[in-house]
């Protein structure tokens, strides 16, 4: 068999793999409109560091689980991996709609972390993998849309249903046909991509870092700079994810027009990155990173004055979404750049660790001084960190070299 690195070239399992990414973001959607409101009808929780607490959850788990991912992704082999991960997911939906003890739920989001490190993880190196040096911006682009688009479009679904027919169990249904049909897709039609990776390295003239998880967290400014930036977006991600419904909730907007706002901001992360994933093979990286971390944290910081303004909530949210979307597909092809094809998979197994733990750390943050100190508070320290990101960013980050893509 012909082995040929290309988007072009392997556009059919490309193809493939991009339509799984969908139903790996999905899985998330699931939680994304409802939970706060889960939490308080079915549970009868009110406590924010006690509501978040499914989002640390989460989020140790898939860091933890991104590093071990890039870790033995050359060693068991991404398809592997892959299909492992979708196991995780079949039970998270029949587990939430039956649970009437709030740590079910804990256990529900440490198997939906697992799954969300193995299979995005997996999709995201073996489309590396496939393009090749000149298209990972647009690789990257490609996934984080179908990915983050599938997350609003869930969302979006799942607060519909919820306001429809009841908080459960009707919208995790959805949970059980995506979890299925992921499997099965990753099962019989996903090949695995290690022979691109030996081809790639053959004339890969990268200098090999010495320590991959050190280089990637603190000590290379090019890896450290995106690794920190990572954690701060998912860090401001987790706040939004588990706080904003909560502050529309307490502004008496129902289910669906909390499903409708808390859905923009995903969904024109994942439109935007159609464009911004492959701005990043042609365009500086570090400006990308830079104004999107920016745009992000101005965002935050006016979200808690607007609550009563549909409009501007809408406004807002778009914004905060093009922020994301400047930054998600660059943080990768910027790591893929700046890295051998062998220590590809850790780096990325490494950023993603730090980037994940984010949620973790946002979900604590966030909580413990909602509690003490209201929404509002927490929401502005969450944008001031995004803004202080943008300005590492600008200060540490070198610029790297443009590759001619024309």
């Amino acid at each position: 068999m012909d082995i040929r690195l290309g988007l072009r070239e392997n556009w059919k399992q490309f193809s493939l793999l991009i339509l799984v990414s969908a139903f790996v973001g999905g899985m998330v959607g699931l939680e994304r409109s409802i939970f706060p409101e889960y939490a308080q009808k079915v549970f009868g929780i009110e406590s924010k560091t006690a509501v978040l607490s499914f989002i640390t959850a989460f989020g140790i788990t898939k860091a933890l689980t991104n590093y071990f991912t890039g870790r033995l992704a050359n060693l068991i082999g991404r398809k592997n991996l892959l299909i492992f991960g979708w196991l995780f997911a079949i039970p998270v939906p029949f587990i939430l709609m039956n649970v009437s003890n709030w740590n079910w739920v804990i256990v529900a989001n440490l198997l939906l972390g697992i799954n969300q490190g193995l299979t995005w993880s997996s999709t995201v190196v073996m489309k590396i993998d496939l393009v090749g040096e000149k298209n990972r911006g647009l690789a990257m682009g490609l996934n984080e849309f179908a990915g983050y688009f599938a997350i609003g479009i869930v969302a979006f679904l799942s607060g519909y249903v919820a306001d429809q027919y009841g908080i459960t169990p009707y919208p995790f249904y959805i949970g059980i046909v995506i979890s299925i049909i992921g499997l099965l897709l990753s099962l019989f039609f996903i090949n695995d991509t290690g022979k691109f990776v030996n081809l790639e390295s053959k004339t890969d003239d990268s200098t090999s870092l010495k320590n991959v998880f050190w280089e990637t967290t603190l000590k290379d400014k090019t890896l450290s700079s995106v690794s920190q930036a990572g954690l701060v977006n998912n860090l401001n991600d987790g706040m939004i994810w588990g706080l904003l419904p909560m502050i529309l909730l307490q502004s008496n907007y129902d289910s669906q027009n909390i499903g409708i706002i808390t859905a923009i901001y995903p969904t024109v992360w994942g439109l935007g990155q159609l464009f911004t994933g492959r701005m990043s093979d042609v365009y500086s990286k570090k400006a990308m990173l830079f104004w999107g971390m920016l745009l992000q944290g101005i965002a935050i910081l006016i979200l808690p004055f607007i609550t009563e303004s549909y409009i501007i909530l809408v406004v807002l949210t778009f914004t905060l979404g093009i922020g994301t979307a400047l930054v998600y597909p660059t943080f990768l092809s910027t790591i893929a750049a700046a890295t051998n094809p062998s220590q590809r998979a850790e780096s990325i197994g490494t950023f993603r660790l730090w980037r994940d733990l984010g949620y973790a750390i946002g979900a604590v943050v966030s909580g413990i001084i909602a509690d003490l100190f209201g929404v509002s508070m927490a929401i502005l320290t969450i944008g001031g960190i995004t803004i202080l990101s943008a300005m590492v960013i600008k200060y540490r980050m070198p610029q790297l070299k443009l590759i001619k893509n024309f």
